[in-house]
């Protein structure tokens, strides 16, 4: 589809913005403009680390959930370090317990609610996870720009409770589209029974929901095995288990450290999902490369998520 006359119309503004551009250039001295939401809008500014360096570590500004013009409203009447915060500045129950405990250095767990979530549980149970990557210009048909092209599992597998641990893997070969393997594979690895967990279970459901669509022959098995998903990060987002050097996020990467101290992830070359999307473009790009070492990186941080799923 051609974008040729959105291009077209957008000539004067660029125009427009080169000139004020090499205006600020010619100024003596840094304009003088304080933080606000325009330095995360459209995307993030270069300059931020810059701007931002008067914010100290566990301010307003990292208060999970909070709503940037309430933040930036805080900020702007110097309401800045948690210590600053008062009981009225926060509305919201569940913020200022993210405040309160941290000042306190204290935690919150609810027993009865997390059993209450464990207790649905149904062995054999699959630990699941993806990596994907998203190129601008489609590479395979039946894609499109940016879509999110999975390449990469890892699963661990426990049929009952004391069970020892199955694990099992799969890293698509570059010089081809990686789905039709990725789905045949992960279809024999998930069995007809049991619970699938998953980690933010949006993304997996959204990226098989994609597969199920472009790979119709295969549809009925994916969305039978997407019933069965459920997600482990409910009682982090939930705060039902809430350890207050997770700052308030419920991502695996603060929760991890914060229930399971031993298991890191900066040992790892690859220690984040977009070191592993740019790994296997590069794989992609450089055909004829030797990928060993890059190969047993990726299929080390993608084992590190599922097993970290299964300490938690």
């Amino acid at each position: 589809e051609s974008v040729k006359k959105d291009a077209m119309e957008n000539q004067e503004f660029i125009v427009q913005k080169i000139r004020e551009l090499k205006n600020i250039l010619k100024l003596q001295e840094v304009p003088k403009v304080d933080i606000g939401p325009h330095c995360t809008d459209p995307y993030d500014c270069d300059f931020m680390d810059h701007c931002w360096s008067h914010i100290p570590e566990n301010s307003v500004f990292d208060i999970s959930g909070l709503r940037a013009d309430k933040k930036f409203a805080l900020y702007e009447k110097g309401v800045i370090r948690y210590e600053d915060i008062k009981p009225g500045d926060l509305t919201n129950e569940k913020y200022y317990q993210q405040v309160e405990l941290f000042i306190k250095k204290s935690d919150y767990i609810d027993k009865k609610g997390i059993k209450e979530f464990l207790k649905d549980f149904s062995y054999p149970l699959y630990f699941l996870d993806f990596e994907t990557f998203n190129p601008a210009i489609p590479l395979y048909d039946q894609s499109k720009p940016y879509q999110q092209i999975p390449f990469q599992y890892s699963l661990h597998f426990q049929e009952k409770k004391n069970s020892p641990l199955k694990h099992f893997e799969f890293l698509a070969d570059p010089k081809e589209d990686p789905r039709l393997n990725f789905i045949e594979r992960l279809l024999a690895d998930i069995s007809s029974s049991g619970d699938i967990l998953t980690y933010n279970q949006s993304f997996e459901k959204g990226r098989l929901k994609e597969l199920a669509l472009d790979f119709p022959k295969y549809s009925k098995e994916i969305n039978s095995r997407i019933e069965r998903i459920k997600d482990l990060m409910t009682p982090f987002q939930q705060r039902l288990y809430y350890i207050h050097t997770m700052h308030g996020s419920y991502s695996i990467k603060q929760v991890l450290p914060a229930v399971v101290p031993e298991l890191s992830y900066q040992d790892l070359a690859i220690n984040n999902g977009g070191d592993a999307s740019l790994a296997f473009m590069r794989m992609v790009l450089e055909k004829d490369a030797d990928h060993m070492e890059l190969r047993k990186q990726m299929l080390e941080y993608c084992r590190m998520d599922t097993f970290a799923m299964v300490k938690i």
